[in-house]
């Protein structure tokens, strides 16, 4: 069953013939009993011992019938662990890319397994499963579609409930942890695996046996709140539900209201008790992001009136100068491993010490992350946006990660901390050298601009920072959306400079601090010493604090050639 002939839409050799074939071979002859058995009885011993395998809750498992066995997927062993529930063989789906060979096809079939298109809707699978179910069989089937590891649970798609509603078939809901651990590369690790089966879910079906795609979904999704609550019983990583954002500022509140979107609980900090009473009151942030609503399940207070019981997340939205000052009050309430995520953009004086740092110094070891990213406070709300999560910690980054695209947001991970707090600097300070250089014409800004984010990602790359963190959408991307957006403030900064407005009085007159206005100078304090070429941007400083005109600035910009190491 070599499929080797064919490449098709993209998916990995498997071609159409070949499907047709397998998916015939699993409803007429179904798995070869004498291979199943053999290596289930050489498997299960092993699960115990090697894996420590805990099976809880088998009572629940019927011993006849057509049933649907739902599960959560961390890794390829997972079907061989439910399988290890049942008394009868359990027939399962796999992903098309392991047929790609002739003796591994044979031996998934002779298995129970069969193929399945991940990422759309495969008939061709679904056929195949029903017809297993009316002759009273076993399925194992992952409502999540895909292995998602690390982080949280997944996301349930409507499979699991188009098969209820098309064969009447009861479910029983599966819990399965420590099996993500299990492999590293080609090395098996010896672990810990627990699965826990629920009761059997039944559900009426249609009068006319037509399965709706929503009442599908609806099925789905209570099938899965049973295995979210046995992950959860068992020790599995829960979604963020009661998280603190310390600053009511556009992004802060933004940030409050799309945490409170994907279901959690959110404690919002204001700086003095009377923004605390009227944002309370009015439900609005009229100063900073006027025309959102705050959910009801944002309760907005001072940190003096935080209750830290079952706090999960921290994020801290202040700017980046006085970060410090905001944590420091609150280090010693902070619960233990709880997670901070840092929404702050710029380097904090004197040394260019990235966020993050900073937090990391007063608060000890614990999660830390960073949001990077073309994500305007009020559109991000209204619209969506795409952001990047970085953080070291890959669980940490999932469990943000899924909280957002919960929300609403599309969002991916990054374990480059570092770049992308710089690629966040970046844009701002880029986007102060546009804005100052637009009068001169647009092509003075772009010159202006890509010598300063230039400069900036030599900066980067000095400190060990990954190049793809500035070319995607936590650098490029974010420096587009801010030069281009009319509410851009670090943009809008760089006009009122270049019309010789005084530095000190431009957060005044935007209502909101620009971040580049203080950042810029400790970029190239930083650049020097870290031997970086930085003469754009330390011009470009100088025009932040006052010190030469912006026509001087624009000329020198457009003529420097930026961004190389000092010999």
């Amino acid at each position: 069953m070599s499929c080797n002939r064919l490449v098709k839409d993209g998916v990995p050799p498997y071609c159409t013939l070949d499907l047709q074939r397998a998916h015939q071979i699993a409803r007429d002859r179904g798995p070869v009993m004498p291979v199943y058995w053999i290596v289930r009885g050489i498997l299960q011993p092993f699960f115990h011992v090697y894996f420590r395998l805990r099976r809880i809750g088998l009572e629940h498992v019927p011993k006849d019938g057509p049933l649907l066995m739902a599960a959560n997927h961390r890794s390829f062993s997972d079907p061989f662990m439910i399988g290890c529930c049942l008394g009868r063989p359990l027939r399962f789906v796999a992903k098309i890319e392991l047929f790609d060979k002739r003796w591994k096809a044979w031996l998934l079939l002779a298995l129970g397994a069969f193929p399945i298109r991940r990422g759309e809707s495969d008939e061709d699978a679904m056929e195949t499963a029903r017809v297993i179910l009316e002759r009273g069989g076993v399925v194992g089937i992952f409502p999540e579609g895909t292995r998602v590891r690390p982080g949280p649970l997944g996301e349930p798609k409507r499979g699991v409930g188009r098969l209820v509603l098309e064969t009447g078939a009861p479910v029983v809901p599966v819990a399965i942890l420590g099996t993500e651990r299990l492999r590293r590369g080609w090395l098996i690790r010896p672990g810990r695996v627990t699965v826990r089966c629920g009761r059997a879910l039944t559900f009426p079906r249609p009068l006319d046996r037509e399965p709706r795609q929503s009442l599908a979904q609806e099925i789905s999704n209570r099938v899965w709140s049973c295995i979210s609550l046995q992950w959860e019983w068992l020790g599995g990583l829960q979604p963020i539900r009661h998280p603190v954002v310390v600053g009511a500022g556009s992004w802060g509140t933004a940030v409050a209201t799309l945490l409170a979107r994907s279901g959690a609980t959110v404690q919002l900090v204001c700086r003095t008790g009377e923004q605390a009473r009227d944002l309370a009151l009015s439900r609005t942030n009229g100063a900073y992001l006027p025309g959102i609503e705050l959910p009801e399940s944002v309760q907005v207070k001072t940190a003096a009136e935080l209750s830290w019981d079952d706090v999960d997340l921290v994020c801290m939205a202040v700017p980046s100068q006085a970060l410090a000052e905001a944590i420091d009050p609150l280090r010693a309430e902070i619960p233990e491993g709880v997670g901070v995520l840092v929404l702050s953009k710029g380097l904090v004086a004197p040394a260019g010490t990235p966020p993050s740092q900073v937090v990391l110094e007063r608060v000890g070891e614990r999660p830390v992350a960073c949001l990077g990213g073309p994500a305007h406070a009020g559109e991000a709300v209204r619209a969506g946006a795409a952001v990047t999560v970085a953080a070291p910690d890959r669980t940490f980054a999932a469990l943000l990660a899924a909280a957002f695209r919960k929300a609403g947001l599309d969002c991916d991970t990054s374990d480059d901390l570092v770049g992308v707090e710089l690629a966040g600097a970046a844009k701002n300070a880029a986007a102060l050298a546009a804005g100052a250089a637009l009068a001169a014409g647009a092509n003075a800004a772009g010159a202006a601009a890509g010598r300063v984010y230039e400069e900036c990602h030599a900066l980067a790359d000095a400190r060990g920072a990954s190049a793809t963190s500035f070319t995607g959408t936590a650098g490029a991307g974010d420096l587009v959306a801010t030069v281009l957006a009319s509410h851009s403030r670090n943009r809008r900064a760089g006009e009122l400079l270049a019309q010789g407005v005084d530095p000190g009085e431009i957060p005044a007159i935007l209502g909101q601090v620009p971040e580049s206005l203080y950042a810029v100078p400790v970029l190239a304090r930083a650049m020097d010493e870290a031997g970086v070429r930085g003469i754009a941007t330390a011009e470009l400083a100088a025009l932040a604090e006052g010190r030469i005109p912006a026509d001087k600035w624009v000329d020198l910009a457009r003529r420097t050639r930026a961004g190389s190491r000092a010999a």
